[in-house]
């Protein structure tokens, strides 16, 4: 019965949307000359049934099937401080902080800032564009959205148990750590914000701009209350060398595996097993072209437990090539081509990646009934070598409104 619900409200939001936005606003709502701002999302996308878990962001959550609505608000208490917030639900389930973090500008004369709370992403590039005005197509690229077998809670005992769970990171259980099964992990998430301080600076003419940040968890598994003692370290660098043209890397590192779940491992000497992880982005536009490029490799560093061990770290690398272009005012078309990979370890009888190795294609189209409402339809083609749906297709379409 929710299910239904949901995709009947998707339906109604897409017939209904064109009519409703000419009455809504067209821009954030100002209040006390300016002072507190209150803007919104709403993006309603129905797709084919995910019989792969393709496209899921968790346990029975799916980006194909999908009704979110996003609220964010904004305090300015003079030039120097300001706090800001977002709240989100999605399918009507319960309503969450996604964003909530102060701001402090101490010097006027410099693009220096200081945010703490739950702050906005550090890693990546794709991170800042995960709201469905900023991006061409429906899906996420793989790196930021796709569950690949790796827990933060538990872990596999041998090399064997790993290899039997490939492709199956929508659900899964290992013998060691919590044994309730759940979700795997992304390579960085697309879907939690970080919590922690972070300081951005930029130059005076734009040119460069750098990000450090101090937070709790990993860039796959963002927490609020950390659950191992360990902290994250993480930075990105931005060049803007001439106009139209972005290249960013960024670089994290931070204990990912659970104190529980070393415990259980018999790891309780206080060693941090940690993620690492590097990206490197780059974005060009021109004209009516947009060309988007990013790599990331992530490691993770886990307890051995028994034979066949585990061949570490276990490493991971995306590859995403993006574009769009832009047909006539208002309609554009645009591709993504994503591949993820991971290193391989050997087994009792067999050698293989640790997880099943994902390709997707992904093509569509866009069109703008107004500035602020987009209707977006779109096409994947997925390959995975492994799981028990290895190749599936899939489309969706997509309305967005914002203010």
């Amino acid at each position: 019965m929710k299910r239904t619900a949901v995709q009947l409200a998707c339906l109604l939001v897409l017939c209904a949307a064109p009519a409703a936005a000419r009455q809504l606003p067209s821009q954030p709502l100002a209040f006390d000359d300016g002072r507190v701002t209150i803007g919104g999302t709403v993006s309603a996308t129905y797709g084919s049934d995910d019989t792969g878990f393709f496209n899921f962001t968790d346990y029975d959550r799916s980006e194909l099937r999908m009704l979110r609505f996003d609220v964010t608000g904004a305090v300015n208490a003079g030039p120097h401080f300001a706090v800001l917030g977002e709240l989100r639900t999605e399918n009507f389930d319960a309503v969450r902080p996604y964003a909530l973090y102060v701001r402090i500008h101490p010097w006027t004369s410099r693009d220096i800032d200081i945010q703490a709370g739950r702050v906005p992403p550090t890693f990546g590039a794709f991170a800042r564009r995960t709201y469905g005005s900023d991006n061409p197509l429906i899906g996420y690229p793989l790196a930021y959205q796709y569950l690949t077998t790796m827990r933060a809670d538990a872990l596999p005992a041998t090399a064997d148990e790993l290899l039997a769970k490939r492709g199956s990171g929508w659900l899964l259980r290992y013998s060691v750590g919590d044994n309730t099964p759940d979700r795997g992990l992304p390579l960085v998430s697309a879907f939690r914000w970080d919590t922690g301080v972070q300081a951005h600076a930029r130059t005076a003419n734009g040119a460069v701009s750098g990000t450090v940040a101090v937070t709790a968890g990993t860039v796959s598994n963002p927490l609020f209350n950390d659950d191992n003692g360990g902290r994250q370290v993480a930075g990105r660098l931005e060049l803007r060398p001439t106009a139209g043209l972005i290249v960013g890397t960024s670089v994290a590192r931070g204990a990912f595996l659970a104190d529980a779940a070393a415990r259980s491992a018999s790891q309780s000497d206080g060693r941090a097993f940690a993620q690492t992880a590097w990206g490197a982005d780059a974005e060009y536009s021109r004209g009516y072209y947009l060309l988007r490029f990013e790599t990331i490799v992530s490691a993770w560093d886990l307890p051995i437990v028994r034979t066949p061990a585990l061949t570490l770290p276990l490493r991971a690398a995306s590859t995403s090539l993006e574009g769009r272009y832009k047909i006539v005012p208002g309609l554009y078309a645009a591709a993504r081509v994503d591949h993820l990979g991971f290193s391989e370890i050997a087994g009792s009888t067999r050698t293989a990646e640790w997880d099943a190795p994902v390709t997707r294609t992904e093509v569509g189209a866009g069109y703008s009934i107004q500035r602020n409402l987009l209707v977006k339809v779109s096409w994947q083609r997925n390959r995975r070598d492994g799981g028990h749906v290895p190749n599936l297709d899939l489309g969706a379409a997509q309305v967005v409104f914002w203010f």
